[in-house]
């Protein structure tokens, strides 16, 4: 039985709630910046959230504007004049302070540093992002402690394709059987899945009654636990490596 050896982290809605906080309020603020009539409010925001992907997810809306450039290459042109000016306010939005680390996140984060457990991250957004969001939510030396990121960049094929889980564990040097994976969303289940790994579900706001068949384990957040498949009320290594070990 091979042992835990590295957690892997989609990032948006897992180890903060960026969707609704902070890239949905980042999108508005480049609207308004730009001189555009668009508004998302949270509820329109969290069907766009099909859409796996920033820049898919405004051109998918974009198509649908009768406002919208007709011609498809001048929507694509608009699009990443958004998507550009999108980044900066969200950048601006994390400096103000304005995420913060979903419940546990840092405490697990923290507790693999001492216990010889690899951290990676395995998401559909752009690297820009994690530089804004990352000294934030673990500190300055943030790079020090994952040991492989892909990003939007790595992985053009959005997830439920496995792809970005596939390149996380090839830059890991790790089988499948190693790792365990977080996730908040169905498209994210999806992908791990594919990929061969445990998932871990920590329910957020947008996905908080999605169907979750598949997972390894489905929690509120890594603090609150109380009907998952271990002892522990909190998600913790302990609780992890049983859970890991189960599986195999």
């Amino acid at each position: 039985m091979a042992a835990l050896r590295a957690l892997i982290f989609d990032v948006d809605g897992t180890l903060a709630e960026t969707e609704r906080d902070g890239h949905r309020v980042a999108f508005n603020r480049a609207f308004a910046a730009l001189g555009l009539p668009w508004r998302w409010d949270d509820a329109g925001y969290g069907v766009l959230l099909r859409v796996a992907g920033g820049y898919e997810r405004l051109l998918a809306f974009l198509a649908t504007q009768a406002d919208a450039p007709a011609d498809a290459g001048e929507r694509a042109a608009l699009a990443r004049i958004i998507h550009q000016r999108k980044n900066a306010e969200f950048a601006a939005l994390v400096a103000q302070g304005g995420l913060a680390p979903r419940p546990g996140v840092r405490r697990l984060v923290d507790a693999c540093a001492g216990q010889g457990i690899l951290l990676a991250v395995a998401t559909t957004t752009g690297r820009a992002n994690l530089d804004a969001l990352f000294p934030h939510l673990f500190g300055a030396d943030w790079p020090q402690r994952f040991a492989a990121l892909v990003c939007a960049e790595d992985a053009p094929r959005k997830k439920p394709d496995p792809q970005v889980y596939a390149i996380a564990l090839q830059r890991l040097g790790i089988a499948p059987g190693e790792a365990i994976a977080f996730e908040d969303s169905p498209a994210g289940l999806a992908a791990a899945r594919a990929a061969g790994l445990a998932c871990l579900v920590t329910r957020s706001v947008y996905f908080a009654n999605a169907d979750f068949s598949g997972a390894t384990a489905v929690v509120d957040d890594l603090d609150a636990a109380p009907d998952w498949p271990c002892a522990s009320p909190r998600v913790d290594l302990q609780a992890l490596r049983t859970l890991h070990a189960a599986r195999a």
